[in-house]
């Protein structure tokens, strides 16, 4: 009844408790428009609009867009780092929901690995126990921020749910020639015993985490094979599929390395055990035509000789099964990350030489040979053979997989005296790792759980033991993005079918860090599952985004290099000096620590301002791919446009609420149109280059900017009288809410619940509003038909035309179509007449496009001297 008592009453004219009980009670709207925003307000809004932001919206009829950031490893806390990935990844997901995509957006838990069982060791509690805790903990604050994660999909590396998979693809490995043990020389950090990748270890020889000097051991350890598709994968980097690489597919392909030789195994005999020694070469053909081989002192295999044995080594070369002699020698010229040497001194000179140096016995003098056709042959024969024969740089080893300690996803492997290493049948999957009491235990070791470890042999029955490594945490990663796609599957790791539209991930996101190791391992395992046929594609990802660190501002003495406390510092006469000694401060920017006192407590962020704008903080100023100094001197900028916005929408609602604006004619008819034209202009402007920014360079911080100017064009001397009669204001304000709320999504429910509030709707039969939904529910603003996008020429690198086409047609125009256009303008034609000796066409619809022209640049000085004339002339 009072609802409908008040229906005809004008709002202006109700008290003000009663206009926002109205608002509320119609539109979801928390009603606290005449107050100034405020923290209390923003952490009222998300209270009151939680669970509509984490509540999938429905079910979305457009493509499969998959977005994934790398997944944590669950610490307990996030850091900021944390909080910027994961802004970026649900930005870019509520972007293509918006967009009518149907967006997968999982999230799981990297979470074995040293970090956890340490922690656990600490505490005396089981690792099992703190992960899980730790989990919960992240789960939480994660929620906390508003991220629209897939929880149906989420898993954890540490269950046996998921670790049955990474042992079942081991074992394909390993069937497959690609898992192997062998004895090399590793990193050994004596004080978590363990061993340690190349990477673990720092500049002055000292382990990752412990800090403890790095011994080097000589130990049997596990491998993969990864070398076998070094060749693929250097070739991949070059792939139409991967866009957005930029310095990544550089990084990927110096680790890689040129693949300019080719491995074959060899077999010896030494103190009457058989040993394999991979021999690399850079001539193939002297896999057929070599006649003696050396080795470096440093070589493992020599480390074990005697003096006697030294003198005696032959090897059987696989693919001629002719005997070979070998000698222990440093003066070979031992390719990079090699210490064997084949060598042919009937065909290579410099080989004759090194071997009439040392005497070494030569079979012939130099003779000519068809290098070519003898290298081919060389490759085909070990590759028949299995023996080798691929394609890779000397200087790439073989993936390390071994860790000597617990919390990690057991080998299943079981070593039989009779049979070798066997594995642990599929249908016993998974092999669980036993119960260890940390409180009783000094060791954390597989080894010292001799119930678990004695067992029979799968094949013939006799006492055998188990495998006591695990696998470095690197394994579980390399293939967690196709589970999340078929995470509940009990019956394979994933089908086929369940990655048919949303492979390769459409975007990845994630610190460069892992630009090295983990994309290789993960693109080599994608690789190798495609040999299989388990998958669509070669490649796992299309696009990456590669986030840049968090720095914070730290402080330390310049005397001593101790870090102190920013209270602890002050400035004087633009010097940094301690508070109590004036001692001079060195201050610089770096990556976040609390050794450093530089950090940020997301929590603090959280219950000062809120989700919405903490995600504000983190993605404005600056882009993804960029180091982002944190620091409070810019969080007035976000914090003043927030305000802007707010009483944006609260002169929107008061405007349109004043009937005496709807009976007033201040203004003329031509001031009127120009103000509509401009907002017009605004929204049309703005719209297709936060469109750009959003979508296809993924700057979203640009993007961001982009609908700061568009609030600036709302609040720019628009009178109140347009605002209550303008189509072009209410369009323009529903724009700016719906492409802000990706980012802000609790706060632009709350201003989209305010618009929806106002009444004298004029835009009423417009697709770009729909009424009905919130602002979640909405689709993302696209420019008007006539509008006229941006067609921009540019010439070796330099703007040199833009032309203006009307959205449709930009957006079907192509590239033959687009070069005859600018071809026909006097700037353009004039400057290609060096000739063109490459193009690039970007078309980005609904946005803009870009042709990009290089010309011949040995007519440059030609032209330079003819555009001299022009000027003088």
């Amino acid at each position: 009844m009072f609802l409908n008592a008040l229906k005809y009453k004008p709002l202006h004219k109700l008290r003000k408790h009663q206009v926002f009980f109205v608002l509320r009670s119609l539109h979801g709207s928390l009603g606290l428009w005449p107050q100034d925003l405020n923290s209390e307000i923003k952490l009222k809004i998300e209270r009151h609009w939680s669970e509509e932001v984490q509540r999938e919206q429905s079910v979305c009829s457009g493509k499969l867009h998959y977005v994934l950031a790398q997944f944590p490893y669950p610490s307990g806390n996030l850091h900021m780092g944390h909080v910027r990935v994961y802004s970026i990844s649900d930005t870019i997901a509520r972007y293509h929901k918006l967009n009518g995509d149907k967006v997968i957006h999982p999230i799981g838990w990297d979470a074995f690995g040293l970090p956890a069982e340490n922690a656990a060791i600490e505490r005396n509690v089981e690792p099992q126990h703190w992960t899980a805790s730790n989990i919960e903990s992240m789960k939480k604050q994660l929620l906390d921020l508003g991220f629209n994660f897939d929880w149906d999909s989420e898993l954890s590396t540490c269950e046996p749910e998921y670790y049955k998979w990474t042992q079942y693809i081991f074992l394909k490995l390993f069937e497959n020639g690609l898992a192997y043990q062998s004895k090399a020389s590793v990193n050994w950090d004596p004080v978590d015993q363990t061993v340690l990748a190349d990477e673990q270890v720092d500049e002055q020889g000292c382990s990752w985490r412990s800090g403890a000097k790095v011994e080097k051991k000589i130990l049997t350890q596990w491998f993969i094979k990864t070398t076998k598709f070094a060749q693929k994968l250097y070739d991949g980097l070059s792939s139409e599929q991967l866009e957005n690489w930029k310095d990544i597919i550089n990084l990927q392909k110096h680790w890689i390395g040129e693949c300019n030789g080719t491995v074959v195994t060899f077999n010896m005999l030494v103190n009457n055990k058989l040993k394999s020694l991979d021999v690399w070469t850079s001539d193939p053909y002297k896999l057929i035509h070599g006649e003696f081989l050396l080795i470096s002192k440093h070589n493992i295999i020599a480390q074990e000789l005697s003096n006697k044995d030294g003198k005696l080594l032959k090897a059987i070369n696989p693919i001629t099964e002719a005997e070979i002699p070998i000698y222990i020698s440093e003066d070979a010229n031992y390719a990079e990350g090699r210490d064997v040497y084949l060598a042919c001194p009937s065909v290579d000179e410099n080989d004759k030489v090194l071997a009439e140096k040392n005497f070494f016995c030569v079979k012939s003098t130099c003779s000519a040979i068809n290098i070519e056709k003898e290298n081919q042959r060389a490759i085909d024969s070990a590759k028949s053979k299995d023996v080798g024969g691929y394609l890779v740089s000397s200087k790439l080893k073989d993936w390390l997989i071994s860790r000597q300690r617990y919390w990690g996803t057991p080998i299943p492997i079981i070593h039989c005296p009779t049979c070798g290493p066997v594995p642990v049948p599929y249908d016993q999957l998974p092999l669980k790792l036993p119960e260890l009491n940390y409180a009783e235990t000094s060791r954390k070791s597989l080894a010292d759980l001799h119930d678990w470890v004695n067992c029979k042999c799968p094949q013939c029955g006799a006492s055998s033991k188990r495998e006591t490594d695990t696998m470095d945490t690197f394994v579980d990663s390399s293939w967690y993005y196709y589970r999340f796609l078929d995470s509940k599957n009990t019956k394979e790791p994933f089908i086929k079918e369940n990655l048919q539209g949303c492979t390769p991930v459409q975007i990845y996101i994630g610190g460069k860090e892992h630009a090295v190791l983990h994309l290789y391992y993960a693109r080599f395992m994608s690789y190798f599952l495609h040999s299989l046929g388990w998958t669509v594609y070669e490649e796992p990802f299309k696009k990456l985004l590669v986030q840049g660190m968090v720095m914070g501002q730290s402080y330390k003495l310049k005397s001593s290099g101790k870090y102190i406390p920013a209270e602890n510092v002050e400035k004087i006469e633009n010097k940094y000096v301690e508070k109590h000694t004036h001692q001079p401060v060195v201050v610089q920017w770096e990556k976040m620590s609390k050794s450093k006192y530089n950090g940020e407590n997301p929590e603090r962020l959280l219950s000062t301002y809120g989700c919405d704008t903490t995600r504000l903080l983190i993605l404005a100023d600056v882009p993804p791919a960029t180091s982002r100094h944190w620091s409070q001197a810019t969080f007035p900028g976000v914090l003043n446009w927030q305000h802007r916005l707010w009483i944006t929408v609260r002169d929107f609602i008061k405007h349109r609420n004043d009937v005496t604006l709807y009976e007033q004619n201040n203004i003329t008819k031509e001031e009127i149109e120009k103000i509509n034209w401009k907002l017009w202009d605004s929204r049309n402007y703005f719209t297709a280059n936060t469109l750009y920014h959003f979508k296809y360079t993924h700057m979203l911080s640009v993007g961001i900017s982009r609908l700061q100017a568009l609030t600036n064009a709302l609040r720019n001397k628009v009178p109140p009288e347009v605002i209550a009669k303008s189509k072009e204001y209410e369009l323009a304000l529903a724009t700016l809410i719906i492409m802000l709320s990706p980012v802000a999504p609790h706060f632009c429910s709350e201003l989209w619940a305010g618009f929806l509030s106002a009444p004298k709707r004029i835009s009423q039969s417009t697709p770009l509003i729909n009424w009905q939904e919130n602002v979640l529910g909405q689709t993302w603003p696209k420019v008007d038909d006539h509008y006229k996008l941006s067609l921009l020429c540019k010439v070796d690198g330099v703007d040199r035309c833009e032309l203006k086409i009307a959205a449709p047609l930009l957006d079907g125009l192509g590239q033959q179509e687009a070069m005859q256009m600018m071809l026909d303008q006097a700037d353009v034609a004039f400057r290609v007449q060096r000739g063109i000796i490459k193009t690039k066409y970007e078309l980005f619809p609904g946005s803009r496009a870009i042709l990009n022209l290089f010309t011949n640049r040995s007519a440059k000085k030609k032209l330079i001297d003819t555009e001299n004339k022009i000027s003088a002339g």
